[in-house]
């Protein structure tokens, strides 16, 4: 199998692991990084593995291209489609990146209220932590960002990319989008993101950046039964 196939599961076991919690039937991260988990397969051993992962009150995500299969003693509260994209080719760096600034542990707060305002995907309290991010800021205020998710060897996911309702309408998520893609093509990673399928704005925004569809993803929302 493809490792973009299961992105979850090929960040976890090996970029991310030091940001997750699991053995090597199945891992998710650490609470305060993100909601995502994966089992390494489908077999029951894996499976059971995952469930055990998921406490009282909890809900994780799973993304992947195979059939999910929820594990017993969990039940999907949300089942639906998104898109997977890869760069055809490496991004070139974006030509007007003066106002474009790394974003770190001091920016934490205000990336996670951001994300919060624009729901981009899974964004909690260290979810900064899973690799770079940029923004912008317009009158001392974080205007927009974007950044890395999933790593594994050879490829890094674009993600986190959202714009503060004021300041939409400058082409920053583009910037940004092409900024954190040139940086990862820089460092001879491929770059790929996640779009839901009926959000048709977005694909058209990456394709129009040199993203090319590669497959639909399935994408659940687990949780205790």
């Amino acid at each position: 199998m493809h490792p973009l196939d299961r992105p979850v599961w090929s960040s976890l076991s090996t970029t991310h692991e030091v940001l997750s919690v699991g053995d090597a039937r199945a891992r998710r991260y650490l609470p305060d990084v993100n909601r995502f988990a994966s089992a390494r397969d489908d077999s029951d051993e894996a499976l059971a593995a995952f469930t055990a992962l998921v406490g009282p009150g909890e809900q994780v995500y799973q993304l992947q291209v195979p059939a999910i299969t929820v594990p017993r003693g969990l039940a999907a509260v949300r089942q639906a489609w998104g898109v997977q994209m890869v760069a055809a080719a490496p991004l070139a760096p974006e030509p007007e990146a003066g106002d474009i600034v790394p974003l770190g542990d001091e920016d934490a707060v205000e990336m996670l209220a951001l994300a919060q305002l624009t729901q981009p995907g899974p964004f909690l309290v260290r979810t900064h932590r899973m690799g770079q991010f940029h923004g912008v800021r317009i009158d001392g205020r974080l205007a927009a960002m974007a950044g890395e998710r999933m790593r594994f060897p050879g490829w890094t996911e674009v993600s986190g990319v959202c714009t503060h309702p004021d300041f939409r309408g400058r082409g920053l998520a583009r910037r940004l989008s092409r900024h954190v893609a040139s940086l990862i093509a820089a460092r001879g990673d491929t770059a790929f993101l996640h779009a839901w399928r009926d959000n048709a704005p977005a694909i058209r925004l990456y394709e129009q950046l040199g993203f090319a569809w590669r497959t639909d993803v399935r994408v659940a929302v687990l949780a205790r039964g």
